[in-house]
């Protein structure tokens, strides 16, 4: 299946670069999220005629984007949890938590945004996480995990 990228996806292309996919991931998540159109003749000419305003919204979201990720640079997360005398959490803090404590400190992200590479943490710490606002802005985040008192 090919299709017309209507934003940059990771991985794939940029706005604009008609790409050749497997049918079903075009069919169950670029075409329904409105991240992609199928590459007809009548879809290129309708592309090729709105190119400038779906330009000019990527780049007012980059522009979102950066700001908010200067904002949420600047954070330094505490998340307090229960916890046993060795430092092991009872439980976790994942991707929710995180959001919350974001979202809390002023920031506005979503808990897709959140990467956790070696998942859930699990012991009381300091932690780098990156919070991934934009195809092309990701922030690192301090966060630090303590125990409840």
């Amino acid at each position: 299946m090919e299709v017309i990228l209507l934003e940059k996806i990771a991985k794939l292309g940029n706005l604009g670069d008609k790409v050749k996919i497997k049918a079903g991931y075009g069919r169950n998540y670029l075409v329904p999220q409105g991240k992609a159109v199928p590459a007809t003749a009548q879809k290129i000419a309708e592309f090729e005629a709105r190119r400038a305003e779906l330009e000019r919204v990527a780049a007012e979201k980059m522009a979102e984007a950066q700001t908010e990720a200067e904002k949420i640079a600047k954070m330094e997360i505490v998340i307090a949890h229960k916890a046993g005398d060795e430092g092991r959490l009872f439980g976790s803090v994942g991707a929710h938590n995180i959001v919350e404590a974001i979202n809390a400190a002023g920031g506005q992200v979503d808990k897709h945004q959140v990467r956790l590479p070696h998942g859930a943490i699990r012991h009381v710490g300091d932690y780098d996480i990156d919070v991934n606002l934009h195809s092309d802005v990701t922030v690192t985040v301090p966060v630090k995990v303590v125990p409840e008192a």
